[in-house]
């Protein structure tokens, strides 16, 4: 049993949950947790037992000194709590790791067991994971889940994939068994352009959690950030012709699929969210998840000039894309910060 002493009882707790590695597309999703515990000052109060989890020879510990002294941090997953003040406070589990190596199943029970102790009431699960999608546009976000009765009142899209998947496949079939209410929120990250950090899929997400939790999130310097990423991209792609023709072809696919999907539902929601800003509130290495559940990496930096040429990647057919448990996170259907939810 999970004692926690120190921790306050907590107002209608929300768990968020983010893990580096073959979730977390150009870190976009445990950079969105990072960035809650730095804006709302997290307090660390609980870590698992790195020995039980992770190999160090994949997930090595780091050295560094501390007043002189030499200390070592281990690789594992902190949780902190968040507290958002306004009208009606709440507050934020938030946990931030690893993917962990070994003993998953064990992995997510230890979790839960925090989630029941807390009094929790939802998990939302964040990953990233690379696709075809144009960095021009608004980042795809897809937001999935294994409750009916969750999918219809929050707008989500019931689970239907099939094939590999990640902790955070993992960690949400476990909440489902466990009776707790689960959410995956994912974003699509430029396959061409998939090296860390990736301010706008990571800002894209925390617009997401927003809406799906009914608060305003300080945002600080992310929204510059990711205007600043952008540029950067278009000056890379714009040095070869035939990337700046491969992004094209991908704006166009983009653009002719989500025109139909244009709505007054997607203008209220981006609007109800400038009215919440506007009124004030509440203060890895390796591969990735990718559109056909593979791993993949960046294009733009594997070649001496800091590009290469990437390839023109199938698309995925519908239930059987990636980690997302989906498959709409690249392919037409795909919805972003700035579309409705199917």
């Amino acid at each position: 049993m999970i004692e926690l002493e120190g921790v306050p009882e907590l107002i209608d707790p929300v768990m968020v949950a983010a893990f580096e590695g073959w979730n977390d597309a150009g870190d976009a999703a445990s950079t969105a947790v990072a960035h809650l515990e730095r804006e709302w000052k997290g307090e660390v109060f609980a870590a698992l037992d790195a020995e039980d989890y992770y190999d160090f020879q994949v997930n090595r510990p780091t050295v560094f000194m501390d007043s002189g002294v030499r200390k070592i941090t281990w690789p594992t997953t902190r949780l902190s709590v968040v507290r958002i003040g306004g009208d009606k406070p709440r507050d934020l589990v938030l946990v931030r790791g690893i993917e962990p190596s070994m003993r998953w199943r064990s992995f997510c029970n230890e979790l839960l067991g925090f989630a029941h102790e807390l009094g929790v009431e939802l998990v939302v699960i964040l990953g990233a994971l690379l696709g075809d999608t144009p960095h021009t546009r608004p980042v795809p976000i897809s937001g999935t889940t294994s409750d009916t009765d969750l999918a219809r009142r929050m707008d989500l899209e019931e689970t239907k994939y099939e094939g590999p998947t990640g902790i955070v496949g993992v960690l949400q079939e476990a909440c489902t068994h466990a009776g707790v209410p689960a959410v995956s929120l994912w974003a699509a990250v430029p396959h061409y352009v998939s090296q860390p950090p990736n301010p706008k899929a990571t800002l894209a997400l925390l617009n997401r959690l927003e809406d799906l939790l009914d608060l305003r999130i300080p945002l600080g310097e992310l929204p510059e950030d990711a205007r600043a990423w952008q540029v950067g991209v278009d000056q890379l792609a714009a040095e070869d012709s035939e990337v700046a023709e491969y992004v094209q072809t991908l704006e166009e696919a983009r653009d002719t699929a989500e025109l139909p999907e244009a709505s007054g539902e997607a203008i209220a929601r981006e609007f109800e969210r400038y009215l919440r800003r506007r009124d004030g509130g509440g203060p890895s290495s390796g591969g990735h998840a990718t559109a056909d559940g593979g791993e993949g990496g960046s294009y733009l930096r594997d070649s001496p000039s800091g590009r290469t040429r990437p390839p023109k990647p199938p698309k995925p057919e519908t239930g059987t894309g990636p980690e997302s448990e989906t498959g709409p996170e690249t392919g037409p259907d795909a919805d972003d910060e700035d579309s409705p939810e199917d």
